[in-house]
């Protein structure tokens, strides 16, 4: 056996399992120009969150007596909005020939655990103020809202919110499990879901955690998935995570 032999025999991949966490893109009609509409009114508030964003295409809720839908526009829309297309679930055999024709990957139905996704959204450009008037109101103090405690451990599909304010869990948080919260986030058990502070666009928001084994990290609409998660020397470890212009930093605890 010679060299070359040799070299034919080392494995040159491996197959490996991962949680990647997936938006999923769900069709309620075949209304593509309102859909185009939609999607630019939505990447308008956070244009950081929609860059280059994987999503799954789901169509299973296409009506039978609904119009054709032209998968390839849909695919242009998407793309021309930073979206990736991954695959579909589709049930109308019109669609399963369109997404195979097109080599679109066919996934099976939702199981079921899905939640709608909390839009991060950019901070708003202030309008010029306008003159005061002779005697000007006394401005309203600014509403604090409490800090959010959850002790209990936050299951997979569950999401909690915490409307403008901080969010602290004291238990673990599983698997498809989504925290979001207007401030900052605290997990004081294992992460392994998902994390949005700064929702509404609060770029001094931060995620402090005491074990990051996170599906994706979110600050202000900025994020990481866990296929970058893991690469971290930070993986697992105590953290904290805050935004740096339009990266994530983590940093030890």
């Amino acid at each position: 056996m010679n060299l070359a032999d040799l070299t034919d025999q080392d494995p040159v991949f491996r197959l490996k399992g991962n949680m990647l966490a997936i938006t999923v893109l769900e069709l309620a009609r075949n209304d593509l120009a309102l859909l185009d509409r939609q999607l630019a009114e939505k990447v308008a508030k956070a244009p950081n969150f929609f860059n280059d964003t994987p999503v799954l295409l789901g169509l299973e809720h296409l009506a039978e007596a609904d119009a054709e839908l032209d998968l390839g526009t849909l695919l242009d829309i998407c793309h021309r909005h930073g979206l990736l297309a991954l695959g579909a679930r589709a049930c109308r055999p019109g669609d399963i020939a369109a997404a195979e024709e097109l080599g679109l990957p066919l996934l099976p139905p939702a199981s079921g655990r899905e939640r709608p996704l909390a839009e991060p959204v950019e901070p708003a450009t202030p309008e010029p103020a306008l003159a005061a008037p002779a005697e000007a109101a006394q401005p309203a103090e600014p509403e604090v809202k409490p800090t959010l405690v959850i002790t209990r451990p936050v299951r997979g599909g569950q999401q909690i919110y915490a409307h403008g304010g901080d969010l602290v869990v004291l238990s673990a948080v599983s698997p498809g499990a989504e925290l979001i919260a207007d401030g900052n986030i605290h997990v004081y058990g294992p992460l392994r879901g998902r994390v949005l502070a700064g929702a509404k666009g609060n770029a001094e928001a931060r995620i402090f955690c005491q074990q990051l084994t996170a599906e994706l990290l979110s600050i202000a609409g900025r994020y990481k998935v866990a296929e970058d998660l893991r690469r971290s020397p930070q993986w697992g470890k105590a953290v904290q995570v805050s935004l740096s212009g339009d990266v994530l930093n983590i940093t030890r605890l």
